[in-house]
């Protein structure tokens, strides 16, 4: 199966790094979850630009992108940027699931499972590659 290129804006780099670089609490706590393919195996980036956006987490195997959320999402303003965001991200088979710092930092469990819920119906639905043509 041949992998759909996802273009980024180059421009978007340094600021990925300036982000990575800079982490949030939650999300340094989160990355401590799901760096080193430790998470079901699966790779997973920080910061990684995607179109004319960065997502917070994203894994290309699964076309899984992670978004922790601070207080500032609550402003409507934001809340538009973010939809916006989301769906430009769909336009590419990306889908986002949406955590608050808040849910991060109290409530790392339900979080997980939630990642987990989500690797469990793609894997479901996805034709084992070593499988393909048999």
């Amino acid at each position: 199966m041949k992998r759909k290129i996802i273009p980024y804006n180059p421009k978007l780099k340094l600021l990925a790094r300036e982000l990575r670089n800079n982490s949030t609490k939650s999300e340094i706590i989160l990355w401590g979850k799901l760096k080193g393919k430790q998470f079901y195996g699966y790779d997973f980036h920080r910061q990684k630009p995607i179109d004319n956006y960065i997502l917070d987490f994203f894994c290309v195997e699964l076309l899984l992108g992670i978004e922790l959320d601070g207080y500032s999402h609550e402003f409507l303003e934001v809340h538009q940027k973010d939809v916006k965001k989301e769906k430009q991200l769909n336009k590419f088979g990306i889908t986002v699931l949406r955590f608050s710092d808040e849910q991060v930092l109290k409530d790392m469990e339900n979080v997980l499972r939630a990642i987990e819920f989500y690797i469990s119906e793609f894997e479901k639905h996805t034709p084992n590659p070593s499988q393909e043509g048999s």
